[in-house]
C-alpha cells in the first residue's frame, strides 16, 4: 500500500484520483503530478513500485504543500484575521460565512441546526 505525506493511499484506484485523498491536491495538480512522474494514465494504485512511490514522494514534498503543512498555514491565516477583528475574522469568531453569502434563509451548514424560539402567549 502507498502512503504519501502520512495518508494511505486507496488500494485499486487510479493515481490521478488516489492522490486526491491528499489535503491540499485536487484534480489539476494530480494530474499534473502524474505527467510530471511520466505514468500512464490508467495506472493503478496497486501497480505502483517502491521507486515510483518515492519518485511520487518527492515530486509531491518538493513541488507542493500538503496535509499538515497546509492544514497548519490555514489555520494560523485564518487565526491572524481574527486577531486583527476584520470583518473576515469576526464572521469566523461568530461561524458565519466569511465571503458575503445570504444568512437570513440559507447557511445552514456555518450556523449549524435551527433553533427555534418557544412562542410566548400574550396575556391581554
Amino acid at each position: 500500500m502507498a502512503r504519501i505525506s502520512g495518508v494511505d493511499l486507496p488500494r485499486n484506484k487510479r493515481v490521478e484520483i488516489a492522490l486526491q485523498y491528499l489535503y491540499g491536491i485536487g484534480k489539476t495538480r494530480a494530474k499534473k503530478i502524474v505527467e510530471t512522474a511520466g505514468f500512464d494514465i490508467a495506472m493503478r494504485t496497486d501497480a505502483l513500485t517502491d521507486e515510483q512511490v518515492a519518485k511520487l514522494r518527492s515530486i509531491i514534498e518538493g513541488q507542493f504543500k500538503v496535509e499538515g503543512d497546509l492544514r497548519r498555514e490555514v489555520g494560523l491565516s485564518i487565526k491572524r484575521l481574527m486577531d486583527l477583528g476584520c470583518y473576515r475574522g469576526l464572521r469566523h469568531k461568530k461561524g458565519l460565512p466569511a465571503r458575503g453569502q445570504r444568512t437570513r434563509s440559507n447557511a445552514r451548514t456555518r450556523k449549524g441546526p435551527r433553533k427555534t424560539i418557544a412562542n410566548k402567549k400574550k396575556v391581554v
